[in-house]
């Protein structure tokens, strides 16, 4: 398996941003609740579970009788507080060590499914929008999902045998490898 120390001046270095490269599920969970308790108008003593990520799913799990309307609100009201709890997002030092190394000298590119408008108020207030050459967003049509890796490869038109990706998730460390990545989360020494 790659290492670090493989990484060469050719090779480009893909980060995902929640959970790979910086710790959002706490900041992401309390947006969550603020916006719940504000639609809701009580407080459902939702626990915070370190081990996931709170998403629509678990919200709909979590309270029941949730209208249409209510979600779509509070998914809305969740997107304005979430820079409110910015503090408590924190950088996955190892991750961002190796983007600060390779920054000046290989291609770095965020590949992210985030919103854009969230991405960027994260990147900034860790003082990482500058350090990507490339950064790409959340790609959604209606409900289908795009694969972001083999967007951010036609996009930039380069060979998958470049890049080295950063990614924390199954589905996307699957999407990764589909896309022809063969090296995910390379181990560091």
């Amino acid at each position: 398996m790659k290492n670090e120390n493989e990484i060469n001046t050719g090779s480009v270095l893909f980060f995902d941003m929640d959970g790979t490269l910086i710790d959002t599920n706490y900041a992401n969970f309390l947006s969550y609740k603020k916006a719940i308790e504000l639609v809701k108008k009580s407080d459902f003593n939702i626990a915070y579970d370190s081990r996931g990520r709170f998403n629509r799913s678990l919200l709909k799990k979590t309270i029941r009788d949730l209208t249409e309307t209510e979600l779509e609100m509070i998914i809305s009201e969740k997107e304005k507080y979430y820079n409110d709890f910015l503090p408590e997002t924190h950088l996955n030092s190892k991750i961002a060590d190796i983007l600060y190394k390779y920054f000046k000298t290989n291609k770095t590119v965020l590949v992210t499914n985030c919103r854009k408008d969230r991405a960027l108020a994260t990147l900034n207030y860790h003082g990482l929008s500058e350090i990507f050459s490339d950064l790409f967003f959340r790609q959604f049509e209606g409900n289908t999902r795009f694969n972001k890796f083999q967007n951010a490869i036609s996009a930039l038109d380069i060979s998958p045998k470049l890049i080295i990706a950063f990614e924390n998730e199954e589905i996307e460390i699957a999407d990764a490898k589909e896309a022809g990545i063969q090296y995910v989360n390379p181990q560091i020494l």
